[in-house]
């Protein structure tokens, strides 16, 4: 498979803005984009994120798949003739106005095949927005096939406060049988404190490393199974507080490896892509037998695999 993902440095508010970035990015790279099967950008993509109030993101709201972000991923679909997968800040029209955050995942023929509602939510997200209410999607895509869908917090523990071996999300997809999953974000680092410019190209190793820890289910499960592929796609840059951790990255799934298609630095600006059958990967996880070696230390992260290495 194909798959882009459009990791940038999003303006708060500033949406015309940030489409024309995204559509420079694109540009950059025309090249790379032919033969997509997906392109995907981050959470609240054109919007930008980190929205403190309901009234601070009322003028950046968009009705349900109808609105500057649906109407680029449609006309961004049809000109790459790729699925495209955007997020976005949804207000329902009827019966009652009620806000979501949401991604819409957009057919090659510019159909909107998917309104996925964000299930968990952050802190942020509960100023505004009120939970997805029917669950993390899972659904069969035609020309991608059995696709889980999540946004950011998804992935964590319900609330913070559920048990971290619910692995909510992971089990989902696994009950699903899954063969693709896509994970749209603004996943802010935990680093805190300056960072050398010339690592700007470079993963976020702790957010690496957490993410692969709650996926542990699929990857236990893994073993004599068709390989599971996961897109995770996040931003770069700060708003206020936040600074975001990029690391965007493709990933595969199978006999108890995570094999690396191609990554992000924390700090970079670019389109991704990387095709899962023609490209050398970038490196290949292994993990040591569980349970002894998946353990957590007090910010909750899973043990570091037992190696990363090039193949």
């Amino acid at each position: 498979m194909r798959i882009g993902c459009l990791q940038f440095d999003p303006v708060l508010g500033d949406v015309a803005g940030n489409i024309d970035r995204a559509n420079a990015l694109l540009g950059s790279s025309p090249t790379s984009l032919h033969n997509l099967d997906l392109l995907m950008l981050p959470e609240l993509a054109f919007s930008g994120y980190n929205h403190p109030s309901l009234e601070a993101i009322r003028p950046y709201l968009e009705p349900t798949k109808s609105g500057p972000s649906t109407e680029w991923a449609i006309q961004t679909a049809r000109n790459l003739g790729c699925h495209v997968s955007v997020g976005y800040p949804e207000i329902t029209q009827e019966p009652s106005p009620v806000c979501y955050n949401s991604v819409v995942l957009v057919s090659p023929a510019g159909e909107v095949l998917v309104n996925y509602r964000k299930s968990f939510l952050y802190y942020t997200d509960e100023t505004w927005a009120e939970e997805g209410k029917d669950g993390f999607f899972a659904g069969t895509i035609p020309g991608l096939g059995e696709v889980t869908m999540g946004i950011c917090m998804d992935l964590n523990p319900y609330r913070f406060e559920a048990p971290w071996t619910a692995y909510e999300f992971a089990t989902h997809a696994l009950q699903n049988s899954s063969s693709l999953i896509l994970m749209t974000m603004a996943w802010s680092t935990v680093v805190s404190g300056p960072r050398p410019l010339e690592t700007t190209n470079e993963p976020d190793t702790l957010t690496f490393t957490y993410w692969l820890g709650r996926l542990r289910p699929l990857i236990e499960a893994s073993h004599g199974h068709p390989e599971v592929l996961v897109t995770l796609c996040n931003r770069v840059g700060r708003e206020g507080d936040a600074l975001y951790a990029g690391t965007s990255a493709v990933w595969g799934i199978k006999n108890g490896r995570v094999t690396v298609y191609g990554e992000l630095g924390w700090g970079q600006e670019a389109v991704l892509v990387v095709d899962t059958l023609e490209d050398i990967p970038r490196s290949q996880l292994a993990f040591a037998p569980p349970p002894s070696t998946w353990g957590q230390d007090r910010a909750g992260f899973d043990a570091v695999p037992q190696s990363r290495k090039g193949i």
